[in-house]
């Protein structure tokens, strides 16, 4: 028999299948017991539906090699997630209990129970379902059925396996925990042989899917611990920067503003000659005043006039709207001009007066007195230097090339 192999690998099978499961239904906080070098952690970092990501193994040494790939890349600085993620990897037993990883919404467990002996798998078996109880857990183990098609194989896949079941062996434990703590269960696996094979010999990997019951069926969801159990050892912890952050989420408002502000003025610089011109301008499609401006009574009352003396060479869009105005040696470029002008600026603030509010205070940005315009040094801004029609990648496409990487290695 020729030796059998799988394209992806039958690893990668398995995490990717923990990866469409996360895609699908986007839990907020995910466990990985026994995560050993952080593979998987690794890969699901990219997926921001994700809040709380957490790993648990007993061997410490594994997870210190690779825990500092965990941490943000220089793109997560760039462009903040709009929802909060840590990380946190624990040193400890899947047998123990610890209260910091109840109630997540899934927990993985990829090749993990084979490791244990017989009378552990009970207790671990209590600790997830009866005292983790989480909304859903998927369970991967070898299945001894396939072993046959590896015809350089004897004795078990690995030399620390306890046991390896049969897909009846898998099942019959399964079933007897759904009852036991009321869950019920799916299954599938990866890994699959020829296809006139298959029923014979199943999936090489074996996979469960628990979903937990209302309270209304099985055991209760707790297994009667009143104290709270902490066992596990925190090794490494990391928070990501988001938007949920007021900090992170005015230094990207500011970063937005800045950039728009300076854009608005080339185009100023451009329609007088000062710039490049022909195709090398600055070009861009103004947006609906009616679906893009705020009402703001501050601003309609300096836009109808109030307020204008000592403009000089006031600029006005094809539309009727104030682009900018001069007084001595600087520029105003209107901030609700540059709200109207920026879709990301308009869903981070929401709303004019929050974006002033926000940017107000802060020293990279200079308002004037009134709060109706961001003001430019003249020297200054002709010293922009950014690129023209800057392509500004969405982070969700930074995240897939960074993951691309981590695939690659």
């Amino acid at each position: 028999m020729e030796e059998l192999r799988f394209n992806p690998s039958v690893n990668t099978q398995r995490h990717q299948y923990v990866i469409d499961f996360v895609k699908t239904h986007k839990p907020k906080k995910v466990v990985d017991l026994g995560c050993n070098d952080c593979s998987l952690l690794r890969k699901l970092k990219f997926h921001r539906e994700i809040e709380l990501l957490c790993g648990v193994d007993l061997q410490s040494n594994s997870m210190k090699k690779k825990m500092h790939e965990l941490a943000p890349l220089p793109t997560d600085y760039l462009q903040p997630g709009a929802s909060p993620l840590s990380i946190e990897l624990y040193h400890g037993s899947v047998t123990q209990k610890d209260a910091r990883l109840r109630g997540f919404d899934l927990v993985t467990s990829i090749e993990l129970i084979e490791h244990l002996h017989l009378d552990a798998v009970e207790r671990f078996t209590e600790v997830l379902f009866g005292y983790m109880t989480p909304g859903t857990a998927i369970v991967s183990t070898p299945n001894v059925e396939f072993n046959p098609l590896f015809p350089r194989m004897r004795g078990f896949r690995n030399s620390d396996h306890k046991f390896e079941w049969t897909r009846a062996e898998f099942q019959s434990w399964a079933l007897k925990a759904c009852g036991r703590y009321g869950y019920e269960a799916e299954f599938t696996g990866v890994g699959q042989a020829v296809p006139h094979l298959h029923l014979q010999v199943g999936f090489c990997t074996q996979i469960a899917v628990f979903r937990r019951l209302s309270r209304g069926g099985g055991a209760p969801a707790s297994s009667g611990d009143a104290g709270e159990i902490f066992s596990y050892k925190l090794l490494y912890s990391v928070s990501y920067p988001s938007l949920c952050d007021n900090n992170v989420l005015r230094g990207c408002l500011v970063s937005e503003v800045l950039h728009w502000a300076y854009q608005l003025s080339r185009r100023r610089r451009t329609e007088d000659g000062d710039g490049d011109d022909g195709e090398g301008g600055w070009s861009h499609t103004e947006p609906d005043r009616a679906e893009t401006e705020p009402t703001d009574e501050f601003e309609e009352s300096v836009f109808d006039g109030e307020g204008t003396h000592g403009w000089e060479d006031v600029k006005m869009t094809s539309r009727g709207q104030l682009e900018s105005y001069r007084q001595g040696r600087c520029v105003f470029v209107p901030l609700r001009r540059v709200w109207s002008c920026c879709p990301r600026i308009r869903d981070l603030s929401g709303s004019l007066a929050r974006l002033r509010l926000f940017i107000a205070d802060d020293p990279l940005v200079r308002l004037s007195q009134d709060g109706f315009a961001v003001v430019l040094d003249e020297g200054e801004e002709v010293s922009e230097e950014e690129p023209e029609n800057t392509d500004r990648m969405d982070p969700a496409c930074h995240h897939a090339v960074e993951e691309e990487m981590w695939e690659s290695l």
